[in-house]
Formats: structure tokens, C-alpha cells, sequence
């Protein structure tokens, strides 16, 4: 059974196990519509935590552009995990990995200072098959994860180790934007990120930070982390063997420990992706569909897919984590 909703004159379908959609009807000047109804869009966002708005009808990366800043100031990425195409500063194309494997759900810079608070999508050309955008609402994510495991995760947060190379995942030089050792290492201090630099020059990195925080306008409590995705079990494991051989069960691009260093079984990250599937709405993606997710509190994910799929994103309205109650307290400098 469907349900509409009326936020400020634009009614939303919702539909359980698919994402609240709006059909808009606009006629040629999309970036026009959407200024002109930002407030309601950005209100049924607070409301449902994410909205595909379909028939604008986006074609090119400038039409695109324009919506997006439209809806939201615009952040330059920092510390990506993986590489992406810039189309112009702050429009990106979505990551690049592998598409006969998923990317299980996350929130994008969870582990960053500064993070989105709103992630905007949009599709250009869907692919075949797959290729969803799924997404999961983090405080019934919270609310269905045992409750000696999320105390757990309080107490002590998630350790976020980073081995930058320049075969597997993002360089260093793409995730700080430089390959300026001293530029990197000041950036490293401001953000409460331990690092040391290889003999074989690569860079290693660590970082802790808090797994639970509070939404900074609603304070709703929020599972807001990327302990599952960025964990060596989340990995297909064809793939591990391969990295393990070949960098050493030490030397992954990245894997997740809990706040004490101590390991984050298998059991445990399958536990945590079988929830939030289990939490997950998703919808096939549309050539012209807009997306607009509140990215504290719900996570977002991508399918595995077949044939072309181009999904440009944006990052926008920075907020501090400081500002998002932190249960883990960092240092800086």
C-alpha cells in the first residue's frame, strides 16, 4: 500500500522497500523548477531523510551543476577512498569500484571532521541492470543492532587504517588533493589523523572516531559510521586473498578495527550488513532522476550493475562533526 505526503504543496509517494518520489513536471529550465521549489524539497528531505524527484529530465553535467547548486553549497572532497571523475569543483562522478561487486551502505566522510549533511545524486544514463542507489535510515539501523554491540561501539568508536599506494583505491595524492608531504602531514594534524610515511614512500594512516553521533538538527541518535564497507570482510573474498598476498594482512588499502585496535570479526560485519539490508529501500535508477539524501541519517549504498551507468554527486552543506554530540573525542594539531 502507498501512502502520498504533502510537504509545502509537493505530495511524495511513499511505498514501503522504495524510496519517498516526487514527480515533478517541469518543462525544459530544471535548475529554474528547483530554485523555485528548494525550500519544499530540502522540507521533505528533513521529513523522510531522502526524495528521487523524477522528471526533470537531466541530461549534461552543467544542467546537473546548476540544479546542485541550487540545492546546496558544495564541498571539494577530502580523503576518498576511491578515485572519481571532477566534472567542475564539487560535482563528481559517483566512485570508482568495480561493478559486478556492491558497495554496502555507508555514510559518505563518516570518518572525516567535516562531513555532508546532504548528498545529492543524479542519473545520466542508467545502466541495464542493477546499479540502485540503496538506502537504509540509520536510527532503525541503531534501534535493530544488538545493544551490547552498539555500547561496545560508544565506548571505544571505530579505527579507520589507511594504506595509500598508488595501485589499489584512492593515492594519497587524489584523497588530500596534493602530493605535497608537508601540505599532507599539516592536514593530517588538523584532523586528528595519525600518520607515517613507508619506507617505499607510500603512506599509512589511522583514525578514530565515533560510531553512534546525534543528527545535528533533529538529535535523533544515529548509527553514523563506515565500519562494515570500509572493513576487510565487507570485500569480495577473491579479492582479500589477492590483497592479502599481495600487501601483507597489515598493508590493505583499508580496513576498519574497533576504537581500541582490537579486530572487528567477520560475524560482526556480516551482522551489521544483514541489518541494514534488512533496513534497506531501493528503487531502479531512471535517466533524468534526482536524488537528495540527508547523509547522517540515512546510509546509502550502491548495487552491483551490467552495462552504462552514470551517477554524478555532490557533497554539500558541511557541518562539523563536533556539532553532531561525538561520543569519542579527538585532538587536533
Amino acid at each position: 500500500m502507498s501512502s502520498s505526503s504533502s510537504t509545502s504543496r509537493l505530495n511524495v509517494d511513499v511505498q514501503p522497500g522504495k524510496p519517498p518520489v516526487l514527480q515533478a513536471k517541469v518543462t525544459g529550465d530544471a535548475a529554474g523548477w528547483v530554485a523555485e521549489h528548494r525550500e519544499a524539497l530540502r522540507a521533505a528531505v528533513a521529513e523522510h531523510g531522502s526524495l528521487v524527484v523524477r522528471g526533470l529530465g537531466l541530461r549534461d553535467a552543467a544542467e546537473t551543476e546548476a540544479v546542485f547548486r541550487n540545492l546546496g553549497s558544495l564541498m571539494i572532497e577530502k580523503e576518498a577512498f576511491a578515485p572519481r571523475r571532477s566534472y567542475s569543483p564539487g560535482v563528481y562522478s559517483s566512485s570508482k569500484w568495480p561493478p559486478n561487486q556492491p558497495m554496502c551502505m555507508h555514510h559518505e566522510l563518516s570518518y572525516a571532521l567535516e562531513l555532508p549533511s546532504l548528498m545529492l545524486f543524479a542519473c545520466l544514463g542508467a545502466p541495464t541492470n542493477g546499479g540502485a542507489t540503496p538506502l537504509a535510515d540509520s536510527p532503525s539501523v541503531l534501534r535493530a543492532l544488538p545493544a551490547r554491540l552498539v555500547e561496545s561501539f560508544e565506548r571505544v568508536g571505530w579505527l579507520l587504517v589507511r594504506h595509500y599506494n598508488d595501485e589499489i583505491g584512492a593515492s594519497f595524492a587524489e584523497a588530500f588533493g596534493t602530493d605535497d608531504r608537508r601540505a599532507i602531514e599539516s592536514y593530517c594534524r588538523a584532523n586528528a589523523i595519525t600518520f607515517a610515511w613507508q619506507p617505499d614512500g607510500a603512506l599509512r594512516t589511522w583514525q578514530r572516531r565515533s560510531a553512534v553521533v546525534r543528527h545535528p538538527r533533529t538529535g535523533q541518535r544515529c548509527w553514523f559510521n563506515q565500519i562494515a564497507f570500509l572493513n576487510e570482510w565487507t570485500i569480495d573474498p577473491e579479492v582479500r586473498e589477492y590483497l592479502v598476498d599481495l600487501y601483507g594482512e597489515d598493508g590493505l588499502p583499508f580496513n576498519t578495527r574497533f576504537g581500541d585496535g582490537d579486530p572487528i570479526g567477520a560475524e560482526v560485519v556480516k551482522l551489521i550488513n544483514d541489518v541494514y539490508e534488512a533496513n534497506s529501500a531501493r528503487a531502479p535508477w531512471q535517466a533524468g532522476d534526482l536524488m537528495l539524501v540527508d547523509n547522517v541519517r540515512t546510509a546509502h549504498g550502491r548495487e552491483p550493475f551490467e552495462g552504462s551507468r552514470e551517477v554524478l554527486v555532490a557533497m554539500a552543506d558541511a557541518v562539523p562533526l563536533a556539532d553532531c554530540s561525538p561520543t569519542i573525542e579527538v585532538t587536533v594539531g
